[in-house]
């Protein structure tokens, strides 16, 4: 309910054409209960899942209503043609709100690094409004 005020709040003031809200964990989680090598678990929960994870977006020229990338049925793995690199994401992200990820760096051990990484990233298009 929190976050569908904060929405709802942000639509209403004509805030959400501006602002953009990112709503994401720092990893996937899988279906399957965490087992660490048959041990009992003091406090069972799902396990990490380094290959798919799920956030969602609103706002600032996101387009609305969409699903974008599909795991298999387990919810382990992207589907081939589905994956979205962190490097897309994160030049999408920067696109969202106004910059561009392949002009942005920092000095590191005497070089200027991107903060994308040295290989080209794309800008997801089709979430783009």
């Amino acid at each position: 309910m929190p976050i569908s005020a904060l929405l709802t709040d942000l639509e209403q003031r004509g805030m959400l054409d501006d602002t953009l809200v990112v709503w994401s964990g720092e990893f996937g989680r899988t279906t399957m209960q965490e087992n660490r090598n048959g041990a009992k678990m003091a406090f069972p929960g799902r396990d990490h899942n380094p290959n798919a994870f799920t956030l969602w977006m609103a706002g600032a020229g996101v387009r609305p209503g969409i699903t974008h990338g599909e795991t298999d049925e387990m919810g382990y793995r992207s589907l081939p043609g589905q994956e979205v690199h962190l490097r897309d994401f994160h030049s999408t992200l920067l696109h969202l709100v106004g910059l561009d990820a392949a002009r942005l760096s920092f000095p590191r051990q005497g070089l200027n690094e991107k903060l994308i990484g040295v290989k080209h990233a794309k800008i997801i298009k089709d979430i783009l409004s």
